[in-house]
């Protein structure tokens, strides 16, 4: 019986959940059967870098692809900050509701987390309620905004009065409301295809009822709906640049609803990347369970795909010479587990020559739908200090103290002689919850415990859940300037008997404001000698942050926390500050976003295997990952496309009940 070849090219999210699921996946129908990994079989992880998986398999940074999780002194039991993806949404599978179509949550990442044994990691991440805000020279809460208060813009029908988030609804108003429009993510993706305006417009509006939401810029929408001003405020505001860009209108909607105050999120403290360093030594014990050959090739490249006579060839190319072919091989199915710029790269390796075979890649149908992909660059810088000077010195301190009661929290109060009763009683569900509810006020908190135990607390006991249940991270305070945000991650070292360090993101930006930067990372007297198109960066890790970058960034720094023209020695000197430039190669992006102009149903049924575009030909090379995903920027994403091509074309049961819960678009 001849063995099978499976070679996934990038060791992402993306990549390593295919190579997971390859291996731990069943099949319902005998037919699928042959097309599983069994003993005997081959199955490939291709890896431009050299991730840090483990110590079999030690690298320059942490994994994850644009997750990477940067510890102090790269030391895992210390402060660490995210410099790239640092969240997710939980799904909450106690629920009775969970599997409907409503119940909201990421829902692969959540079912990833618990099965690789990682739910005692799984943190809340803290958002502020009443975030800092420094615009316009101006600093500011979000509970300031009033009528007599407003924002520094001049924007119609007193809009500066309330938050910059409060544009995105007046928009989504023209079609849809919170109780009117989808309800639900299988209503979400029908309306990406078919949502119009709705509202009466007056005839001085760009834009009409009935317009197709598909075929309209967002940006667009919001200057011909907000005027200059609105739109200002909003974009300025909300910290995102990429979120006011000109995108699909119809996929705008919702994917901004996921970014205002307010809904929950959570992450690991073993930092992000924790959960690809788990998936890793996963695949490498499911594979010698099943006597498959598990092949990981670090520092390697795909260099260009053909299919000739039914079969896949492919190049490789060195880290080294990323651009020169350094050998050949065949297999069975591909994965371009990789962004729309490194599938790009694989393309043009064959664009301008001749030769054997299916080019998919270069077929114009298949380079029209890859363009659907917006790509958006984004740029963050991390810092560690040793005191938390933006609580205890700023004139302008986020607002970040919460008191939130979690697992960790019960746990700590058991030690220290709480009474078991009351824990019984706190962790209890009820009307309102408790556990794992952020609220604002000790008052407030204290006042929601006591009638649940129904006893007074004594002082002693009220200053052991205080202290046990404070929090006082993350934020993220916002400006327009160009650190756009700002993210505390304060001490969160898994070892606390050190001196503690604290941890923040000094500069969270994307689109326009990372060539900022950029420019900072060389000083006036140094030539750039490394071509922008060659500088990897990304794969080597983050990168220490030059002088003069620092000084710019204390600058910045002490506008926000400490008002209008603060000298820049208002914030001290870190102890560390790294950077990474996701606008590099060979990402070329933080994330992307969805083009107007497309039906992103079709686009993401048919891209994630684009032989499907080209008429009567067939290739088992699939594209998986965030770019063309239902959930663009999240891991969620990137599991969710490769599960849709394991399920579709490989037999493979899907990992979670999908029925209310489509992991792609289905077309319409």
């Amino acid at each position: 019986m001849k063995t099978k070849n499976y070679s996934i090219f990038g060791a992402g999210a993306a990549g390593l959940y295919t190579a997971w699921r390859l291996l731990n996946g069943e099949v319902k129908h005998e037919k699928d059967k042959a097309k599983q990994l069994t003993k005997g079989d081959t199955l490939e992880l291709y890896d431009w870098g050299q991730y840090d998986f483990s110590k079999e398999h030690p690298g320059s940074r942490a994994p994850g692809a644009r997750v990477c999780t940067w510890h102090y002194q790269n030391d895992k039991a210390k402060s660490y900050v995210e410099l790239g993806g640092m969240r997710y949404s939980e799904w909450d599978t106690k629920a009775k509701d969970c599997n409907d179509g409503k119940a909201a949550g990421h829902r692969l990442v959540t079912t990833v987390i618990s099965d690789l044994g990682l739910n005692n990691y799984s943190v809340p991440f803290n958002e502020s309620t009443n975030p800092l805000f420094y615009l316009r020279t101006k600093n500011t809460y979000l509970s300031d905004f009033t009528s007599n208060n407003p924002a520094p813009y001049n924007v119609d029908h007193y809009g500066a009065s309330t938050s910059p988030d409060e544009g995105f609804s007046i928009v989504e108003n023209l079609s849809v409301t919170s109780t009117t429009g989808p309800q639900t993510r299988r209503e979400w993706d029908q309306f990406y295809q078919t949502g119009r305006i709705t509202a009466e417009l007056p005839e001085s509006s760009i834009f009409q009822k009935g317009d197709f939401l598909k075929d309209i810029g967002y940006w667009n929408l919001m200057y011909d709906q907000l005027g200059s001003e609105g739109y200002q405020y909003s974009a300025d505001g909300n910290g995102y640049t990429s979120n006011v860009i000109n995108w699909n209108a119809s996929v705008a909607f919702q994917a901004n609803n996921e970014f205002t105050p307010g809904n929950e999120y959570r992450t690991l403290t073993i930092g992000y990347s924790g959960m690809f360093h788990a998936l890793f030594e996963t695949i490498v014990k499911l594979a010698k369970e099943k006597e498959v050959l598990f092949a990981y090739h670090p520092n390697t490249r795909l260099h260009s795909i053909l299919q000739i006579d039914g079969i896949i060839h492919y190049a490789i190319a060195t880290r080294e010479h990323p651009n020169k072919r350094a050998g050949e091989q065949t297999t069975d199915a591909a994965w371009l587990a990789m962004p729309r710029y490194s599938i790009d790269l694989v393309a043009q390796a064959t664009r301008y020559q001749n030769h054997k075979g299916i080019d998919v890649l270069n077929h114009e149908k298949v380079q029209l739908y890859l363009e659907a992909a917006i790509m958006q660059p984004s740029y963050k810088v991390g810092m560690f200090f040793k005191e938390q000077w933006w609580l205890d010195q700023a004139a302008y301190p986020p607002q970040l103290t919460s008191y939130e009661v979690t697992t960790d929290v019960i746990a700590e109060l058991k030690t220290l002689g709480f009474p078991e009763k009351y824990l019984t009683a706190i962790a209890r569900k009820g009307d309102p919850e408790i556990m794992e509810t952020p609220y604002t006020t000790a008052e407030a908190f204290l006042k929601v415990v006591e009638h649940r135990i129904q006893e007074r607390l004594t002082v002693i006991q009220e200053e052991l859940l205080l202290s046990t249940s404070k929090r006082n991270t993350i934020g993220p305070s916002v400006t327009d300037t160009p650190i756009r945000m700002v993210v505390y991650f304060g001490n969160n070292a898994l070892d606390k008997s050190g001196e503690p360090v604290y941890g923040l993101l000094a500069s969270y930006d994307d689109e326009t404001f990372t060539t900022f930067w950029r420019e900072l990372e060389l000083g006036p007297e140094e030539g750039r000698h490394i071509p922008i198109s060659a500088d990897t960066q990304t794969l080597k890790g983050p990168r220490k942050v030059p002088e003069k970058m620092v000084k710019m960034l204390r600058k910045q720094m002490a506008e926000l926390h400490f008002g209008p023209n603060s000298d820049y020695s208002n914030v001290p000197e870190p102890l560390e500050a790294a950077y990474m430039d996701w606008s590099l190669p060979p990402f070329n992006a933080g994330y992307h976003a969805w083009a107007a102009h497309y039906n992103i149903g079709d686009v993401q049924q048919k891209i994630r295997k684009p032989s499907q575009l080209m008429e009567g030909q067939d290739a088992n090379i699939f594209i998986v990952g965030e770019a063309y995903s239902n959930d663009q920027a999240w891991v969620e994403g990137a599991y969710c496309t490769a599960e849709s091509v394991l399920n579709d074309f490989f037999g493979i049961t899907p990992l979670i009940d999908n029925k209310e819960y489509p992991f792609i678009c289905s077309v319409r």
